[in-house]
C-alpha cells in the first residue's frame, strides 16, 4: 500500500461520526461556559464578597438607643399591580467595640447601611406607617434591653466604614467556594468529555486496524 494511500484511510478512521462530534462540541462549551463564568462570578460577586469578608470581627457593646424624630420612605408592595410608599422612624443604636474607641452605629447589615446610612434599622416595609413604628419600637426595646449586657459580635471595617459596624455580614466564607466550585466543576466537565471522546475514537481506530491486520 502508497503511503498516500495509508494516510487518507488513516483520515477517514479518524473523521468523527455526528454523535462524537456533538460530544466534543459539548465539552468545549463546558469549558468556554466554565472560563466566562469564573470571570463573571469573580468580578460581579467575588469581588462584593471579598470586601465584605474584610470586615474584623470584634466585641461590640450597647452605648445608647434612640429615634432621631425623623422619618423616611420606604417602598411595599401589596399585588402584582400594587405599588407604594410609606414611612418608618429612624432608630439609632450606638456601640462600642473592641477595634475602635469612639462610639460607631450599628447596621443590621451591609444592604441596610447602603440604603440608608443614617438608620439603624429598616424593617421590612409595610402599607400602614403605624406597623412601620412597631416593628421599629420591637427593635428599640429590644436593644435598649442590651445596654449594660455582654459584648455580642459585629464587624469592623475600618478602612471602608470607620463609623459604622455591621451585626452580620451580607456574604460569608461559602460564596468563596460557590464562586470558583461551579465554573471549576464544569470546566473540568467540559475537558473530560473531550478527552473521552478522543481516546475511545483513538481506541476504536486501533481495534479496527488490529481486526483488518488480522483478517490480512
Amino acid at each position: 500500500m502508497l503511503p498516500g494511500e495509508a494516510m487518507a484511510k488513516l483520515r477517514v478512521a479518524y473523521e468523527y461520526t455526528e454523535a462524537e462530534d456533538k460530544s466534543i462540541r459539548l465539552g468545549l462549551f463546558l469549558i468556554v461556559s466554565g472560563i466566562v463564568s469564573l470571570f463573571i462570578l469573580g468580578f460581579c460577586w467575588l469581588n462584593p464578597a471579598l470586601q465584605d469578608l474584610q470586615g474584623k470581627a470584634a466585641n461590640c457593646t450597647v452605648l445608647s438607643v434612640q429615634q432621631i424624630g425623623e422619618l423616611f420612605e420606604c417602598t411595599f408592595t401589596c399585588g402584582a399591580d400594587c405599588k407604594g410608599t410609606s414611612l418608618y422612624p429612624c432608630l439609632q443604636v450606638y456601640v462600642n467595640n473592641s477595634e475602635s474607641d469612639a462610639p460607631l452605629l450599628l447596621h443590621l447589615d451591609e444592604h441596610q447601611l447602603l440604603a440608608n446610612p443614617k438608620c439603624s434599622y429598616i424593617p421590612p416595609c409595610e402599607r400602614e406607617n403605624q406597623k412601620n413604628s412597631e416593628m421599629i419600637m420591637h427593635w428599640q426595646d429590644y436593644w435598649q434591653d442590651k445596654i449594660g449586657s455582654p459584648p455580642f459580635i459585629c464587624y469592623f471595617n475600618q478602612h471602608l466604614r470607620p463609623d459604622d459596624v455591621l451585626l452580620r455580614r451580607t456574604h460569608d466564607e461559602s460564596v468563596l467556594m460557590h464562586c470558583f466550585l461551579w465554573p471549576v466543576v464544569t470546566f473540568l466537565v467540559g475537558v473530560l468529555i473531550v478527552i473521552l471522546t478522543i481516546c475511545a475514537k483513538s481506541l476504536a481506530v486501533k481495534a479496527e486496524a488490529i481486526k483488518k491486520r488480522k483478517h490480512s
